[in-house]
């Protein structure tokens, strides 16, 4: 029998990259972004390297018209007996791409639905024909990298099913965690319907041995969080979700790596949803945006006025109620704040109240509006992110880059991706503060709104900020290292 080594010297490395969702495909949250680009930067990394993507053939990509052609088809065991899982073929560039059919994909018709059983069955049967796919592909892989817990069981499979099907003997696995509190719960249905026993692992917690996320990180070969700093997180009480224990157990297979922004769609040089195109040594092109944003929003027009906006989910591990509680201490200062996203009716409720007791500062746009966005970054000052836990971030990476400089709490992404302007003056790129406290960060927004009256330090630091690079060449550089690594 070949080594793995002498596997991988005859011929490039094969890697199946799965997730639940991929841009331009299906993009729900941030990791569509990651599956939409990564793989790409990958394949741009190493041309030679043999990357397919694979995501469910779900109901609006179906209503697409997405040019796609049945490729194969197979059936997964279960309880109730064998389930068809239909394998269709299409490109995004040069990268396949394996949309995956079957009755539990084709029952659930929404991404990510509120009956939990349903979404188990849904993701667990995707998982495994994952799992199978490159065996009926006649397709080899060395690397199975999944992402998050609805693809977290193709991985403890591996493990489970290496000893009876020499095809998976030498596949190695890396999952990368997005955001640890999200497990797979009501799995416990849909793992027993499809014959996958409970993890044995008497470390782990007995809740978590049949929930899909802590079952992957106990068989995966690297554990993967999606900054530096979050991987140290979730080794600690305030942010292990009760797995901390666990996870110091698995401590050398955890590292972390940071997402990138994909720059063809983030260039402030050739953005064409913004008034004006601006780069670094053209930063007095980018006051164009923020007049009009004003005009937009019927605020003063007044360029010496802070603008600031939130954009993203109205949620409280977004700390959106930090933003709230802060502008009560803001009352009597000169700003302007523009609110774009949705979420959760009762902060939609307190954000209408604030436009209301702020009518001449505050404007709310209660909906996900993709151009507006993009207005947003290249026109306001500064970009409002008081999480309470950021695992990686992406809106910080977007603003810096389009020079609207984030407020941030320190934690997760943010605080390997901000350099703060209390501790680094001349190599800032962002205000950061530390605790869960709406007075912490009314005192942050104070000083930054000082410091945005010195024209010549802010413009530093909106330049600072803008030569960051966040590409996802960088990312894709670690994650080829550390495919390497485990095998």
């Amino acid at each position: 029998m070949k080594s793995k080594k002498s596997v991988c010297s005859n011929r490039p490395l094969n890697v199946l990259f799965i997730a639940a969702e991929a841009d331009p495909f299906i993009k729900v949250g941030g990791l569509g972004d990651v599956a939409g680009s990564l793989p790409i930067a990958l394949k741009k990394f190493v041309p030679s390297l043999d990357i397919r993507l694979a995501i469910p053939f779900y109901e609006v990509i179906h209503r697409s018209n997405v040019q796609a052609d049945l490729v194969t088809s197979f059936s997964i065991p279960s309880t109730i007996g064998d389930v068809q899982a239909d394998i269709f073929e299409t490109r995004l560039g040069d990268l396949p791409v394996y949309l995956i059919d079957g009755k539990p994909i084709a029952a659930n018709k929404e991404v990510y639905g509120t009956d939990f059983e349903m979404d188990a069955e849904k993701f667990v049967f995707f998982s495994l024909a994952c799992l199978y796919l490159p065996m009926h592909l006649h397709w080899q892989i060395d690397i199975l990298h999944a992402n998050d817990w609805h693809t977290a069981i193709s991985i403890y499979e591996l493990v489970a099913r290496k000893k009876e099907i020499p095809e998976l003997s030498y596949v190695r696995s890396l999952l990368t965690i997005h955001n640890l509190p999200f497990m797979g719960a009501g799995s416990q249905n849909a793992l027993k319907k499809f014959l996958i026993t409970p993890a044995k692992n008497p470390r782990m917690p007995p809740w978590s041995r049949t929930l899909p996320l802590p079952m992957g990180m106990n068989a995966a070969d690297k554990i993967v969080a999606v900054s530096p700093t979050y991987a140290n997180e979730i080794l600690t009480s305030d942010f292990g979700c009760d797995l901390q224990s666990f996870l110091q157990t698995k401590k050398k297979k955890i590292t972390g790596v940071i997402n990138g922004i994909d720059f063809n769609v983030w260039n402030p040089i050739k953005d064409q949803f913004i008034q004006s195109n601006f780069s670094t040594g053209q930063l007095s092109a980018r006051a164009e945006n923020k007049l009009a944003l004003q005009k937009e929003f019927s605020l003063s027009i007044d360029p010496n006025k802070p603008l600031l906006t939130f954009i993203g989910r109205l949620d409280k591990q977004k700390g959106i109620d930090l933003v709230i509680e802060a502008l009560q201490d803001l009352q009597n200062k000169n700003w302007q704040l523009i609110f774009l996203g949705k979420g959760l009716s009762e902060l939609e409720a307190q954000i209408q109240a604030l436009q209301c007791q702020f009518p001449d500062q505050i404007r709310a746009a209660l909906r996900f509006d993709l151009a507006l966005s993009h207005r947003l970054y290249a026109g306001a000052d500064m970009l409002l992110m008081p999480s309470r836990y950021e695992p990686c971030g992406l809106a910080q990476m977007i603003a810096m880059h389009y020079g609207c400089v984030p407020l941030a709490r320190a934690t997760g992404g943010l605080v390997d991706t901000i350099v703060d302007y209390s501790s680094e003056p001349k190599l800032a790129t962002g205000f950061l503060f530390q605790n869960t406290s709406g007075l912490q960060f009314s005192q942050t927004i104070e000083s930054a709104i000082k410091i945005f009256q010195q024209t010549e330090i802010w413009q530093k630091i909106q330049q600072n900020g803008m030569s960051q690079d966040f590409s996802w060449q960088n990312s894709a550089a670690k994650y080829y290292s550390l495919y390497n690594s485990i095998l």
